[in-house]
C-alpha cells in the first residue's frame, strides 16, 4: 500500500538542512578572549575555525569552551579539502570528531573548494572546476564525511580568481547538485557571491536564485579589498554598502537564516564586530517586515 504521508517526510528530509535559527553571530577571534573571561562577550553565537581548536588542551580550547558556556557555537572548518583528489585525512576526520564530542555545536561547515593535492597543501581554498565528473566525486566525499560525524554538514561558496574552461554548470548549479545529491547544507557566503561576480561577470542576484533555498543553513558577511583589477577576499574591514544590499536580497529570497560577520584581519574591538552583527539583525528584520506587510 502506497503511504503517501511517509513519502511526503522522506521527500522533506532531502529537501532541507536540519539547523537551528541562532540568529546573528560573530568569530570567536584571540584578540577578544579577554570579553570572554570577563563576560562581557554577548552575541548570540560564536563561529570558531576548527583547526585552531584541535588540541588537548591550552588557552584556545579553555576559550572555546567558554564561549560554548555563554552562547551556541558552530565549527567552521579550513582544511577538509572536499574537492580534493587526495583521500580524506582520516587523522583529521578523527580530530574533529572528538572536537564535536566536546564542544557539541549547533552544526559543521566547511568550504566547497580543495586545498592540497599529491600531499602537498596549498594554504588557500582553491575552486573547482564544475562538472558532472568533479560533481560526482565530491558528493562521495561528502557522503563519507557525513557517515563519519554522524550528522550533515554545510558547505560554503569561496571567492575565486580564476574559473576552469571546461566546467559546464555554473557555480551555483554544482553548489546546488550538492547540497540535493549529498543531501549536506549550504553556508551562503554573501560577501564571496559579490566578489566572484565582480570578478568573473556573472550576475549575483541569478546566483541566489539558482540555489535551493531550504538548504541553506547559514548565511557569512564579511569585507574584501578592491585591487583594481579584481576584488580580494581579505576579512580585514567592515561590510561594503552593495554587499549589505546583497544580503538584503538573500534574506528576501531565503528568509530567516542565521547570520555571522566574518573579521580576520585588522580586528577591531569587540564591539564593533557586533556592530557589524547587529546592523545584520536590523537589516534581516526590515526585509522580513516587508515580506510579512505584503503578504498580510
Amino acid at each position: 500500500m502506497h503511504d503517501e504521508g511517509r513519502d511526503g517526510e522522506e521527500e522533506l528530509k532531502l529537501m532541507a538542512i536540519a539547523v537551528p535559527y541562532l540568529g546573528h553571530g560573530i568569530g570567536l577571534r584571540p584578540k577578544h578572549f579577554p570579553q570572554l573571561w570577563d563576560g562581557t562577550a554577548r552575541v548570540d553565537w560564536f563561529e570558531a575555525i576548527s583547526e585552531n581548536y584541535m588540541v588537548a588542551g591550552g588557552r584556545p580550547l579553555a576559550a572555546l569552551e567558554r564561549a560554548r558556556a555563554l552562547a551556541p557555537v558552530v565549527l567552521h572548518g579550513v582544511s577538509l579539502s572536499i574537492g580534493s583528489t587526495d583521500p580524506l585525512d582520516e587523522a583529521y576526520l578523527g580530530a574533529l570528531q572528538a572536537l564535536v564530542a566536546r564542544v557539541e555545536p549547533a552544526w559543521i561547515s566547511d568550504h566547497l573548494c580543495w586545498s592540497g593535492v599529491g600531499g602537498r597543501y596549498a594554504h588557500d581554498l582553491l575552486p573547482l572546476p564544475y562538472t558532472e565528473e568533479a560533481l560526482a566525486h565530491v558528493v562521495r566525499r561528502v557522503v563519507t564525511v557525513q557517515e563519519r560525524l554522524g550528522r550533515q554538514i554545510l558547505l560554503e561558496n569561496v571567492s575565486s580568481y580564476l574559473t576552469y574552461t571546461h566546467s559546464t554548470l555554473a557555480e551555483w548549479e554544482f553548489l546546488g547538485a550538492v547540497a540535493e545529491r549529498a543531501d549536506c547544507g549550504l553556508l551562503l557566503d554573501v560577501n564571496n557571491v559579490y566578489v566572484s561576480a565582480a570578478n568573473h561577470g556573472f550576475d549575483a542576484d541569478a546566483y541566489l536564485a539558482g540555489l535551493p533555498a531550504k538548504r541553506v543553513g547559514q548565511i557569512h558577511l564579511a569585507g574584501h579589498s578592491d585591487m583594481g583589477a579584481y576584488l580580494f577576499d581579505t576579512h580585514d574591514g567592515p561590510v561594503i554598502e552593495p554587499v549589505w544590499d546583497l544580503y538584503r536580497r538573500a534574506v528576501r529570497r531565503f528568509g530567516r537564516v542565521s547570520t555571522l560577520v566574518e573579521w580576520d584581519d585588522r580586528i577591531p574591538a569587540f564591539d564593533v564586530v557586533r556592530a557589524e552583527a547587529e546592523r545584520a539583525r536590523a537589516a534581516e528584520a526590515e526585509i522580513l517586515e516587508g515580506v510579512d506587510a505584503a503578504l498580510a
